[in-house]
């Protein structure tokens, strides 16, 4: 008797597997770590095509440069398609035409790429400049006619027959980029889009956010760094005013923490920030037993040093690190006007007591009932010296001129604690 054993595993080595990559929200710098994870994934399960469905309004010009160098990366080891299931604009349109094909549904749309500053303006002459060219090079990358990413992104150019005349930005419905060459198809369905490239029997692999790169995009967002950097220098400056140790300082913590662990997560950070933060604070704290300031300075610039090497624009960081100090100090004002008798640190660092009139409190006494007194010099007044009253050696100014030792004189002035005195002839 024979037992033939049928391999069936081979067969399912075998089928060829598509990797499904969602580039769904904003497009910022949190975005990178997952689509690298993605692509290394796909990679190394030996996908030959890997599909990213874009849905986005655009994002951050910088994000959207690291995520098009990571596809011209892999563009030898698969084939990177572009789906674009809604909008791919602005920065969504950079990406998807570095992808080798590009399909759509029929609502599908993209273009709209105008560089736009965080206070809602256009960008200035360079920085527009450099985006146009770099429009311009994604189209030329996939064989593309850059003439229609450069309306994409420069409202100079005429382009009437697509609803942009001169003044406005180029947007693509799915009919019109497949017309000019900037799609390859129209599907309604992702399961359409596999027919269409002949994948319809392949394998397809999902892959989702998990939620530490879901929060690390979010905390990489650069509108969320310097809320969270705010919160944290707010919440440790409220600390050192509170007693104990409480809320406020678990919430600067927490934000620090946060802030590095986003950071770390996408890949913008490595330990050696975080090294320097914790060398940072340590100076800090050295600073309570160690007098001269030096250590306190140190730290401080340690801190921040970290904080700015942690993000992947050095220049936006600094700003971020302002805002926050900008919000620290001027919690502390807060706190020192309206707070600071009700703070125990604050009322060992600062003297709160007002020692006023009010309060039964005078700068010295005032002996009204010396005024038209006789004393006798015991010291030359030259103008000032001692006189001798009752007994009581008191010290006086005399009107202006010399008086010798020995002279009688008249106490003729009384202002706190100057006393005017006049020789007499007696």
């Amino acid at each position: 008797m024979f037992v033939f054993i049928i391999p069936f595993s081979s067969v399912d080595a075998n089928v060829d597997k598509v990797y499904r990559v969602p580039i769904k929200g904003e497009v910022e710098k949190g975005l990178f770590a997952f689509l690298q994870r993605s692509f290394t994934e796909a990679e190394e399960a030996g996908a030959k095509t890997l599909i990213l469905q874009i849905d986005t309004p655009g994002g951050f010009t910088d994000a959207a440069g690291e995520i098009a160098k990571l596809m011209e990366e892999n563009k030898d080891k698969m084939e990177i398609i572009a789906f674009i299931n809604d909008k791919a604009l602005s920065a969504g349109a950079f990406i998807a035409l570095h992808a080798d094909q590009i399909y759509m549904t029929p609502s599908g749309t993209i273009g709209a790429s105008q560089v736009i500053e965080g206070s809602g303006k256009a960008a200035d002459v360079k920085a527009h400049s450099a985006w146009v060219a770099h429009m311009k090079s994604a189209a030329e990358s996939s064989d593309r006619n850059p003439d229609y990413a450069i309306a994409m992104a420069e409202p100079k150019i005429d382009m009437k027959e697509y609803r942009a005349p001169k003044g406005e930005l180029l947007t693509l419905t799915a009919k019109e980029a497949e017309e000019v060459g900037y799609s390859e198809g129209t599907v309604r369905t992702f399961n359409d889009l596999l027919m269409k490239i002949g994948m319809e029997n392949a394998e397809v692999v999902s892959t989702e956010v998990s939620f530490s790169e879901g929060l690390a995009r979010f905390i990489t967002n650069p509108v969320v760094v310097p809320i969270l950097l705010s919160i944290a220098g707010l919440g440790l400056v409220l600390e050192l005013y509170s007693p104990g140790f409480g809320v406020p300082g678990t919430m600067g913590i927490v934000a620090l923490l946060l802030f590095f662990f986003g950071h770390l997560i996408a890949g913008f950070a490595g330990y050696e920030t975080l090294i320097v933060f914790l060398v940072g604070v340590g100076l800090i704290v050295l600073e309570f037993f160690v007098a001269g300031g030096i250590a306190g300075a140190l730290g401080a610039l340690a801190v921040v040093g970290s904080i700015i090497m942690a993000g992947g624009n050095p220049m936006y960081m600094a700003y971020s690190v302002l805002i926050a100090i900008a919000v620290a100090v001027s919690g502390m004002v807060i706190i020192m006007k309206f707070f600071g008798k009700r703070l125990h640190l604050l009322n060992k660092m600062v003297l709160m007591d007002a020692t006023d009139t009010e309060s039964g409190y005078v700068s010295n006494e005032n002996r009204l009932e010396l005024l038209g007194k006789k004393a006798t010099t015991i010291t030359p007044l030259r103008p000032s010296g001692t006189v001798e009253l009752d007994g009581e050696r008191i010290d006086v100014v005399s009107e202006g001129s010399y008086v010798d030792r020995g002279k009688h004189v008249m106490i003729v002035k009384v202002e706190g604690s100057r006393i005017v005195v006049r020789e007499t002839q007696e």
